[in-house]
C-alpha cells in the first residue's frame, strides 16, 4: 500500500471534484454511517488562538489504549501522499476524523452546547449560514429552541435545501429586507415564522446636519461637484461599473469622487488610469465613523453601484444609503435587492438598473448639473429615513418575539 501511494498524489481518476459514483465500483459504505464496537471517537477542545494552526498532535495516550491498533493523523498521510486530493482538502487541519464533520460549525456547536449556562431558554443566531448551523446543532443537543436572523451573503450563498431545513427547525426567523422576507417565506413550511425587521438607523449617531450651502453645478473646474461613495471594495459593490459610468460623464461637467472603505483597490486603480479619470478620485480607505459622517456632510451627492456578484452575494439594504440620506444627501443607486424599499426613484433619490454604466452616468449627470434636484431629493430622503427607518420599531418587534421564550428576570 505504501509503495502504491508513494507513486501518486491522488486517488482514483483525476477529475475536478471527486464524487463517489465516479470512484467506487461495487458496494460502498461511508464511515460516518458506521457505528462499530470499539470505535474510537475524538474529543473537541476549544482553541485559545483564533484560526490557530495545529503544528502537531501527541497521539501517545490514544495509542496506548487497549484495542487500538494504530492512530493516524493527516501528517502521517502526507508523508506518503504529499498533496492528497480527496475532494476538499484541509491542509491546515491535520486531523482525519473517523466520524465525518459535514459543516465547519459542528465543532463550535459541541463547545457551545457544553458550555451554555443551564438556565438559557433560547439560542439566537445573528446570521443564517455557519452561525445558524452552530445555533441549530447546539439547540438540538441541549433540547431548547433556536431562532435566527438573516441578512445578505448568509442568505444568498447557501443552497435552498439548507435554508429550508433551518427555517423548518427554527422557532422563528427575522430578516432585514422585504426582498429577503419574500424569498425565505417561499422556502418556509410556515411562512408566518419569518418576520421582516428593518435594521434601521440609530439616528442619535446621525443627527440632522447643518444647513447645506448652495451647491455647484459642475460647470466651474475650480469648484467640482463632490461625489461620495462608501463601501468595501468587493464585487457586489460594483465599483468597476461606477468607474465606467464616471468615465462616461460629459467632458463639460467637473466632478471629484471620494471613496471610503477597505479592500484591495489594485485593479480599480489600474482601471481608473486606463479610463483617464485617476486624478479625479480620492481613495481614502477605511475611516472612523466620525470621518465618514464628516464626509457625508461635505459631499454634494452619494452614489452606490451595487449588483449581484457571481456567487450570488448581494447587498440587503445598505446602511450607507440610510446614513447618507439621514444627512440630506441626494443618492443615486442601483435597483438591486432591497434598495428600492428605501429609495423611491425620482422621489427620494434616483435608481438605475445594475451593471448599466451608461444609465448610471445619465443619473449622475442629472444630479451633478442640477443643485435644485439634489436639494429636493436629499430633503425627501432625509425625511423618509427619519420617519420610517429608525431602530426602535425593529427592536420592539424582536422583543415581542423573544419575550415568550425567555423566563422573566427574578
Amino acid at each position: 500500500m505504501a509503495s502504491t501511494l508513494g507513486k501518486t498524489n491522488s486517488v482514483g481518476r483525476s477529475i475536478p471534484r471527486v464524487e463517489a459514483r465516479a470512484k467506487v465500483t461495487g458496494k460502498a459504505e461511508y464511515v460516518h454511517n458506521l457505528r462499530l464496537p470499539g470505535m474510537l471517537y475524538g474529543k473537541v477542545h476549544r482553541s485559545t488562538v483564533a484560526h490557530g494552526r495545529i503544528r502537531g498532535i501527541d497521539v501517545s495516550a490514544a495509542q496506548a489504549m487497549p484495542g487500538v491498533y494504530a492512530v493516524y493523523t493527516a501528517a502521517d498521510i502526507m508523508k506518503l501522499v504529499p498533496d492528497p486530493h480527496y475532494g476538499p482538502a484541509f491542509h491546515d487541519q491535520p486531523v482525519l476524523a473517523i466520524d465525518k464533520v459535514r459543516n465547519v460549525g459542528e465543532p463550535v456547536a459541541l463547545v457551545l452546547a457544553a458550555e451554555l449556562p443551564p438556565d438559557r431558554a433560547l439560542i439566537y443566531s445573528h446570521f443564517m449560514h455557519t452561525p445558524g448551523s452552530v445555533a441549530r446543532y447546539a439547540a438540538l443537543m441541549r433540547g431548547i429552541p433556536f431562532a435566527l436572523s438573516a441578512h445578505a451573503k448568509d442568505i444568498w450563498t447557501i443552497p435552498a435545501w439548507e435554508k429550508r431545513e433551518k427555517l423548518a427547525d427554527a422557532a422563528w426567523a427575522v430578516t432585514c429586507t422585504g426582498a429577503n422576507a419574500d424569498h425565505l417565506r417561499g422556502l418556509a413550511a410556515d411562512p408566518g415564522r419569518v418576520d421582516l425587521v428593518y435594521h434601521g438607523l440609530d439616528l442619535s449617531r446621525f443627527p440632522p446636519p447643518p444647513a447645506r450651502k448652495a451647491g455647484h453645478d459642475g460647470r466651474d473646474a475650480a469648484q467640482p461637484v463632490r461625489l461620495l461613495s462608501v463601501g468595501r471594495l468587493v464585487a457586489k459593490k460594483g465599483y468597476d461599473d461606477l468607474l465606467h459610468a464616471l468615465a462616461g460623464l460629459p467632458e463639460g461637467l467637473h466632478w471629484r469622487l471620494i471613496h471610503i472603505g477597505g479592500g484591495d483597490k489594485t485593479d480599480l486603480l489600474r482601471l481608473a488610469a486606463d479610463l483617464g479619470i485617476a486624478d479625479k478620485i480620492d481613495w481614502r480607505g477605511a475611516q472612523a465613523q466620525t470621518e465618514v459622517l464628516a464626509a457625508y456632510r461635505e459631499a454634494d451627492l452619494f452614489v452606490l453601484a451595487s449588483r449581484i456578484a457571481a456567487d450570488g452575494d448581494r447587498d440587503g439594504l445598505p446602511n450607507v444609503l440610510m446614513e447618507a440620506q439621514s444627512q440630506g444627501l441626494a443618492c443615486a443607486a442601483t435597483a438591486v435587492s432591497a434598495i428600492p424599499e428605501l429609495i423611491r426613484d425620482g422621489e427620494t433619490g434616483l435608481l438605475v438598473p445594475p451593471e448599466d454604466p451608461p444609465a448610471l452616468a445619465a443619473a449622475l449627470a442629472r444630479l451633478i448639473a442640477d443643485p435644485g434636484l439634489r436639494t429636493r431629493l436629499g430633503g425627501a430622503g432625509q425625511a423618509r429615513v427619519r420617519a420610517d427607518f429608525g431602530t426602535a420599531p425593529g427592536l420592539d418587534q424582536l422583543v415581542r418575539r423573544l419575550a415568550p421564550l425567555c423566563p422573566p428576570s427574578p
